[in-house]
């Protein structure tokens, strides 16, 4: 397996595979197969999301693992159905999207509110379901960025998912809306017994100075802290790509946010795997999951796959969630797509760095 995974990696394999992080692995709650004994078990989570989160990690290729393969397909709103399912128009179709997680072996299915709830009598006990319940629309013109309700968790309570998921756009104009509002639904969603997981997205046109600083490790970390704030008990996050986001927004004098030269001397470097691992401190050392973006599908879907979960891994992420590069393409290459993301995982040569 190991081979394999230095095969796709290519020139970048031996950096990747046996770099030394500059934050200590030690300080970090890594995943494992009592996670949620280990972690959750003391936290206020009623039994009933210990149960659904235990559900989570225990399906799927990566079951008892700690680790999480997860199948996002949301971008019929998010990017717009025919921009997202015209490569592969079987998943217009919402039974193709939860067969290819089932056949992948994913741990759970993330979709809207229409797309499980019109399989979910067939595959709530087949599959954990996260279903989730806002999103940010491009039909209004001119186009706007706005995360907005579609769905309540009493929906997803009803179709017996395991989870409920959302985004809040850290940054933006609505951001205090959106955080009231995700914060309010995941409070409910623990009373009936929901696990929650947070897309924690920046979206500021300031945010795209000399780089695009939307994946800036030390604004990124501060979007995850926020989401584990409100209790989110996974977060997503795109990888970071380069770092220095407070810094290039105060270049002017101005008094953006609060940050500390030790976050960039002391915490990281601009390696990719000590940036993912300034993600992970700020989801409370690793208490709660850090699961990285699949990101668009391209030319080299799976060598970027594999790349993406080398890094998440080797940082102490808890895996990958992907879903354009999966379900872009016939289901078959789809399905080892996700097979080659959680080879990563399930390698015990790729270690923590």
């Amino acid at each position: 397996m190991i081979e394999k995974i230095k095969e796709l990696l290519g020139k970048e394999a031996d950096d990747l595979l046996t770099y030394k992080a500059k934050f200590p692995a030690e300080q970090l709650t890594l995943p494992s197969g009592d996670f949620v004994d280990k972690v959750f078990y003391h936290s206020d989570r009623n039994i009933n999301v210990l149960k659904n989160l235990q559900w989570i990690f225990n399906h799927g290729r990566l079951a008892n693992t700690g680790y999480v393969s997860i199948l996002p397909v949301d971008q019929g709103i998010e990017h717009s159905a025919g921009a997202s399912f015209a490569p592969n128009p079987a998943y217009f179709d919402p039974e193709n999207i939860v067969k290819l997680a089932i056949e992948g072996g994913c741990n759970a299915v993330a979709s809207t509110l229409g797309v499980l709830g019109m399989v979910s009598r067939k595959y709530a006990h087949k599959i954990p379901l996260v279903v989730k319940i806002n999103h940010n629309e491009l039909l209004t013109y001119p186009n706007k960025f706005d995360q907005v309700m579609f769905a309540s968790v009493e929906q997803a309570y009803d179709m017996g998912a395991a989870a409920v998921g959302a985004t809040i756009y850290f940054g933006s104009d609505e951001s205090t809306r959106q955080i009231m509002e995700v914060s309010e639904a995941f409070q409910y969603a623990h009373e009936l017994g929901l696990g929650t997981i947070l897309w924690c997205y920046l979206r500021n046109p300031a945010f795209k100075q000399d780089k695009d600083y939307h994946v800036s490790a030390d604004l990124t970390g501060q979007a995850n802290h926020l989401g584990v704030t409100i209790e989110a008990d996974i977060i997503k996050q795109k990888l970071p790509e380069n770092n220095g986001g407070y810094k290039a927004l105060n270049m002017d004098n101005s008094s953006y946010g609060k940050t500390d030269k030790r976050i960039y001397t002391e915490l990281t470097t601009d390696h990719l795997i000590d940036l993912t691992r300034y993600q992970v401190i700020n989801n409370y050392m690793g208490k709660a999951g850090l699961i990285n973006s699949g990101g668009a599908s391209g030319a080299n879907d799976f060598a970027e796959a594999t790349k993406t979960a080398v890094i998440n891994k080797r940082a102490g992420g808890m895996g990958l969630i992907s879903g354009r590069k999966a379900f872009q393409r016939p289901m078959v290459e789809g399905v080892k797509l996700l097979n080659a993301i959680q080879d990563v995982y399930l390698c015990k040569d790729v270690t923590i760095a």
